[in-house]
């Protein structure tokens, strides 16, 4: 078969898939309180919540690792209070610009207070005879993601 058969063969096989394809639209919510119960009806959800000046898309049972965390200690447990999306497979809610924490609840449990791998920086000037190392190990916290909870609130 020539390459232009084998090309217009695919383009018309192509078109008849295409036409054929059934839109599989989901059914938009109402209000707010309608989309949480179906994002609470999905199997799995998800948020994307701020914490120490970045964003991160966690799920339950996620094991987080930020910039060292000061006041914590192991075993404490964070509420996570800027969340900015709540969703699942099908459906996502963003909020403006956060969801309010008395509709979602997330809380964060520290695991451990860790140091990154060992960054070696070299510096040096030529025919100078100057010769640098600097060694470094930058600290992290570690959090593990406990479960999504949605509030039962009567508010859009």
């Amino acid at each position: 078969m020539a390459t232009w058969q084998m090309r217009s063969w695919l383009s018309s096989t192509i078109r008849r898939v295409a036409s054929c394809s059934v839109s599989t639209q989901a059914a938009l919510p109402k209000n707010a309180s309608a989309a949480f119960s179906l994002i609470r009806s999905q199997p799995s959800q998800y948020i994307v919540a701020s914490l120490a000046g970045r964003k991160y898309l966690l799920a339950p049972k996620d094991l987080l690792t930020v910039p060292h965390l000061k006041d914590v200690r192991v075993g404490d447990v964070l509420a996570l209070q800027d969340i900015h999306e709540v969703g699942s497979r099908d459906y996502t809610l963003r909020g403006d610009p956060v969801i309010p924490p008395s509709r979602v609840k997330v809380e964060a449990t520290v695991v451990e207070h860790t140091k990154g791998k060992m960054e070696v920086v070299f510096k040096k000037k030529r025919r100078k005879g100057y010769q640098k190392t600097i060694k470094n190990k930058h600290p992290y916290t570690r959090l593990r993601i406990g479960p999504i909870e949605f509030s039962e609130s009567s508010h859009s």
